[in-house]
């Protein structure tokens, strides 16, 4: 009888291990436990810890309740100015009601990858080029609104969208790269323009201020032969004016009359050279003078005879 009792005991207590062991169940705590009873939803949502189900008859549903990260796969669009573009984003989900997860859709994780895609087919559509390029934040801000409104009945809310890449064709890559290098080369003309505009205008300055103090022209001479002689060349080129010599020679009194003649012909090489009419001319001989003394009848016999004493 005792022998029997414990063997009873035994089974008993090994039938509890296994319900235990069946029924037991330990949720996480960034986890939330969805049941169902026969199929019915369980109004209760187990809450991390252990938690006990009724074994064949009740179902426990695990959903995650962290933010997810999912890439979504690029997609080929063309945007509204008619260019082909390869988009692809990340988005950041998490749920938010784990009986909703499980009840209202089939997989809302393969949903939300979906709804994402097209999302972002749609928004391609509707934006232009330059706006995915600089203006992405508006865009990601578009994504998120157009897929936050079905992932509420979804028991998800979108946390954040982000474009990750925009993959243009080559020729609409070579065509930016002109148009980049065109905008630049346009904006080195006109600084380059402004430059010599203001140069030149600091040049007339200074040259009104040499007009009024002829001086300044010889510092300024002087300035320049000593940034050449900084340099250490073998050979020194130094213009002299003309100008300035005749500033000298203005600023120099009492000289004698002849060094100022003889000044002002090296100044003025070309009156120094004396001109035709002023040379003096060839000194006629006696012959010529006897000839243009001769009538003209004696003038060729006189020439004859001089031919036959030659000959």
């Amino acid at each position: 009888m005792a022998q029997e009792l414990l063997t009873v005991l035994a089974l008993a207590g090994s039938g509890a291990v296994l319900y235990l062991a069946a029924a037991a169940r330990i949720v996480k705590q960034y986890e939330r436990g969805v049941v169902l009873r026969f199929g019915r939803l369980r109004e209760r949502v187990r809450t991390p810890g252990f938690t006990m189900i009724i074994p064949g008859v009740d179902r426990m549903h695990k959903v995650n309740m962290q933010i997810v990260t999912m890439p979504v796969p690029a997609q080929d669009g063309i945007t509204r100015d008619n260019v082909t573009v390869r988009v692809d984003a990340v988005i950041y989900f998490k749920v938010v009601d784990p009986a909703d997860a499980i009840i209202r859709v089939e997989d809302y994780r393969f949903a939300v990858s979906q709804m994402a895609q097209t999302s972002l087919r749609s928004i391609l559509g509707k934006s232009e080029l330059d706006d995915l390029l600089s203006n992405r934040e508006k865009l990601n801000q578009g994504l998120e609104l157009m897929m936050d409104s079905p992932a509420v009945e979804w028991g998800v809310t979108i946390d954040r969208v982000e474009i990750k890449d925009v993959s243009l064709p080559e020729t609409m890559k070579r065509s930016m790269a002109r148009q980049a290098e065109a905008d630049r080369e346009r904006r080195a003309r006109v600084i380059n323009a402004d430059a010599e505009l203001q140069a030149s205008r600091k040049l007339a300055e200074a040259a009104g201020a040499m007009a009024d103090q002829p001086a300044a022209l010889q510092l300024r001479l002087l300035q320049t032969v000593v940034a050449v002689a900084a340099e250490k060349n073998s050979t020194l080129v130094l213009p002299f004016p003309v100008e300035l010599l005749r500033f000298l020679d203005r600023s120099t009194p009492n000289r004698p009359a002849a060094q100022a003649t003889a000044g002002a012909q090296a100044l003025d090489p070309q009156r120094a050279e004396p001109s035709e009419d002023s040379r003096p001319s060839q000194r006629e001989t006696p012959e010529r003078a006897e000839a243009a003394e001769r009538p003209p009848g004696q003038r060729s016999t006189a020439s004859m005879d001089k031919v036959r004493r030659r000959s």
